[in-house]
């Protein structure tokens, strides 16, 4: 396939980038393949980057997508440590960072997110980061260790993942939350005071309805954080985890709608036909509960990859799956299934004190969402009565001696 053959670049070579361009050749796709990305590795998990990465569990090849050998044997062509720099959809080409311009037949973004920065005095500091990439948790990784003290802003799973590693690692850990509780934008108050409690209980320190008010430093390096109150936390080191923003704007200078992320149908196609957007970038349909929402999920990057190779080949579109996501903090395994949209009650099934329960959302008689700790079946279980909308009753849901096949109604 020559240079100026057109076929299909993708934009992005992150797990839904990667994850796309396999999907193509699978469904049976035999022209150009292009992916582009900014860092100079091949696609890779990111997931484990808080976690195994951290903890010295996991290397590069593990983190692999897939081994660098299939790019070569699919006829993947990757172009690394490049930018997209414009979009002319007149031409149906991309410019590079590097001066070429490539044509395409269908282009995919799958651009993804990069976390929010926390515009104080003192964020340019040398060891205040924040962690998307490779390049970041390597450096992430360089700070922690016995005697470190690493200062955790935001309260979500990323920091608080973290903050599990930073102690497993025999270093101090705080975390600064400027909300009333941790987890307050994307969990329930049980799931909140059960994960305070479990990392209280291994030596994690919290700030809890704390405002950052300026990293503070000596020799242009961070040595803590001042707070609205006046009080300074020491640290080696502080991690920013407050969010993610969507990549959109090559979307958004080609003309592009883009609302919290670049909007896109059931198909993953964006109003021009030739281009498709995947992952973290999405503002996209969610059927199951009628409305358009962003995720930011491996679940979803999957999810999109699969609807727009589907749509790029021709195939039938994928049937609509239940969104999920999972966490790993010390020995717990958490997974959340669906979303809590209109929700009207909770069912907590099993007891948080055991470390092994599960906490339902539900809107009238049928699941909107489960989030489980140390709890597969609750969470597989829940998974596919969300799917099926299937009407439930909460005194069985309730019971933990009833099992989840005998929970719907």
């Amino acid at each position: 396939m020559g240079e100026n053959d057109a076929g299909v670049i993708i934009v992005g070579a992150g797990h839904a980038g990667g994850t796309a361009a396999a999907q193509l050749r699978q469904f049976g796709y035999d022209k150009r393949i292009v992916v582009v990305g900014e860092e100079p590795i091949a696609p890779y998990q990111r997931p484990p980057l808080s976690k195994a990465w951290l903890k010295g569990e996991a290397d590069a090849d593990s983190l692999a997508l897939k081994p660098d050998s299939f790019y070569e044997q699919a006829n993947v062509e990757l172009i690394l440590g490049v930018r997209v720099t414009a979009i002319s959809r007149d031409t149906k080409t991309v410019a590079l960072s590097d001066g070429r311009v490539l044509p395409y037949e269908f282009l995919v973004l799958a651009t993804g997110a990069r976390p929010r920065p926390l515009p104080i005095p003192g964020a340019d500091l040398k060891g205040v980061m924040a962690l998307r990439s490779a390049a970041d948790a390597e450096m992430l990784k360089a700070a922690l260790g016995p005697g470190k003290r690493l200062a955790v802003i935001g309260g979500g799973y990323i920091g608080l993942e973290v903050a599990a590693s930073a102690r497993a690692l025999g270093g101090e850990a705080v975390v600064v939350e400027r909300e009333p509780r941790i987890l307050a934008r994307v969990s329930c108050k049980t799931l909140s005071d059960f994960f305070t409690d479990y990392h209280r209980a291994r030596g994690v320190d919290f700030k809890l309805d704390a405002v950052v008010d300026s990293f503070v430093g000596e020799d242009r390096h961070v040595t803590g954080v001042r707070l609205g109150s006046g009080e300074t936390i020491a640290c080696d080191a502080a991690l920013v985890g407050i969010g993610v923003a969507p990549n959109d704007e090559l979307a958004r200078e080609a003309g592009l709608e883009c609302t919290g992320g670049i909007v896109v149908d059931e198909h993953a196609r964006t109003a021009d036909p030739s281009i498709f957007a995947i992952g973290d970038v999405t503002h996209r349909p969610l059927p199951m509960y009628d409305r358009m929402f962003r995720l930011e999920s491996v679940a979803n990057a999957l999810e999109q990859a699969r609807q727009a190779a589907s749509a790029i080949v021709g195939r039938p579109a994928p049937a609509h799956e239940v969104t999920w996501n999972w966490s790993d903090q010390y020995d717990l395994k958490y997974q959340f299934a669906g979303l809590p949209f209109d929700v009207d009650d909770v069912v907590v099934r099993g007891d948080p004190a055991t470390a092994k329960f599960a906490v339902f959302h539900l809107s009238g008689d049928k699941i909107q969402a489960v989030e489980a700790v140390n709890a597969p079946a609750e969470f597989m279980g829940g998974r596919q009565l969300i799917g099926q909308r299937r009407s439930v009753s909460r005194a069985k849901l309730a019971d933990m001696s009833v099992s989840m096949k005998e929970v719907a109604a």
